[in-house]
């Protein structure tokens, strides 16, 4: 009799410990499931590299995909690198552009550092085609833009980055993402070490910080943008347009 009790003691402990053992499975499984699934463009530049480093920082990202011309230089549990050269032709990668949360694109150049053609196939026609890849393949993603101040949404300006700028960011709204958010920050202070694009940006850093104590909406720093377009990525934005006083706010 005694050796029967003890058999259905050990039955219910073996009993308990596989409900235990599946409920944390399921709890596990939920808990991934319910983590944001990112990609990233420009992730070797200024911003793109600050996003990628507080996005694995954060316990609510499950996955962060970045496109890449470049290898990223490490390895992390999280990140997915995926080294692409035709910023125009995504057939190759678009298995890797399925069922995104959050995009955030950073891929830009300065004005001056290219021709205007070459400028204007960056800014336009990268942002483009990319846009459009990623809504076929996540059409129910987020996407950040990081656009710039005095981007011009009547695509009428005689200044070559307002004007691209604009149509952008006009393209970009017409896709009907499930959210859009664009940032148009004004000078971007560095906050680690960079070579400077050219001496204009090279004079901009250094009277930035005498400067933005008179006026503080001159710019705001990377740490900054790179953290106000990760809230607004991740936990969604009250605006659809973040001009620099509101990423600074």
């Amino acid at each position: 009799m005694k050796s029967i009790c003890n058999l259905f003691a050990d039955s219910s402990r073996v009993s308990d410990l596989l409900f235990y053992a599946i409920y944390g499975l399921w709890l596990e499984k939920s808990r991934f499931a319910a983590m944001k699934r990112i990609i990233i463009t420009g992730s070797n530049g200024m911003i793109g590299k600050l996003i990628l480093q507080e996005c694995l920082e954060r316990e609510d990202v499950g996955t962060i995909t970045c496109i890449t011309r470049m290898t990223l230089g490490f390895k992390h549990e999280k990140l997915v690198e995926v080294i692409h050269t035709d910023f125009t032709d995504y057939i190759a990668i678009e298995q890797r552009l399925q069922n995104q949360d959050i995009c955030f694109y950073c891929i830009g150049v300065y004005t001056g550092q290219v021709p205007k053609e070459q400028f204007n196939k960056v800014t336009i026609d990268f942002t483009k085609f990319f846009s459009e890849a990623l809504k076929r393949n996540s059409p129910t993603a987020t996407f950040c833009f990081l656009s710039g101040l005095g981007a011009d949404s009547t695509e009428k300006s005689k200044v070559l980055f307002a004007k691209a700028k604009g149509i952008v960011e006009n393209r970009l709204l017409k896709l009907n993402f499930a959210n859009t958010y664009i940032f148009r920050p004004g000078y971007i202070y560095p906050v680690t070490p960079r070579r400077e694009p050219n001496v204009v940006y090279g004079l901009m850093r250094l009277f930035y910080k005498p400067v933005s104590f008179i006026y503080p909406n001159i710019g705001v720093s990377s740490k900054m943008l790179a953290h106000k377009m990760v809230e607004v990525g991740i936990n969604g934005g009250e605006k659809v347009i973040y001009e620099n006083v509101d990423i600074r706010n």
